[in-house]
């Protein structure tokens, strides 16, 4: 089980070995995270997604490109369910989760950065999608070594904390 962490800042300056981006289907880029990503990264990152994902990725799903600029050697794209759109599923937010750690194994990445997948614009209420991160994470055989949640501001580094400790 890998050591989760949190940290409260800025995903895309995390001197890490993969970040996670919560992307949309298309893989294009797009707002919050994925934006600030794409942004960050470079044109690179763009031409990675459209080289590797010409088709896009499922929901759950999650595959790698490089991380261009950023410090971080690769981004690990996940797409989140929807929640403000309908999708609701759970076990679609865990697979989340699960995938990364995978594609982190098959990477060699020993340290990972997440955000809150779809707890953003996808609207999945926060409690809930802190939950589903660290349980799922501390349940999913990985190589990984240290899982950083990334809090984007106080209330949330404070909630995460408090999971975190609750399950300590």
């Amino acid at each position: 089980m890998p050591n989760i962490t949190v940290v409260q800042g800025d995903i895309t300056k995390q001197n890490v070995d993969a970040v996670v981006n919560a992307a949309n289907n298309a893989m294009r880029g797009g707002g919050g995270v994925d934006g600030a990503i794409h942004r960050a990264g470079g044109p690179a990152v763009l031409a990675d997604c459209v080289a590797r994902f010409p088709d896009g990725l499922a929901t759950g799903d999650a595959g790698w490109t490089t991380a261009g600029n950023m410090p971080a050697q690769w981004v690990i794209h996940t797409v989140g369910p929807n929640h403000a759109a309908g999708e609701r599923d759970r076990s679609l937010l865990e697979s989340c989760y699960r995938r990364v750690l995978e594609v982190a194994d098959e990477l060699g990445a020993r340290t990972v950065a997440f955000p809150l997948i779809s707890a953003g614009t996808y609207g999945w209420p926060r409690q809930d999608a802190i939950a589903a991160a660290v349980d799922t994470i501390a349940a999913t055989p990985t190589q990984v070594e240290t899982a950083i949640l990334m809090a984007f501001d106080e209330d949330a580094y404070r909630q995460i904390r408090g999971v975190l400790r609750s399950r300590a």
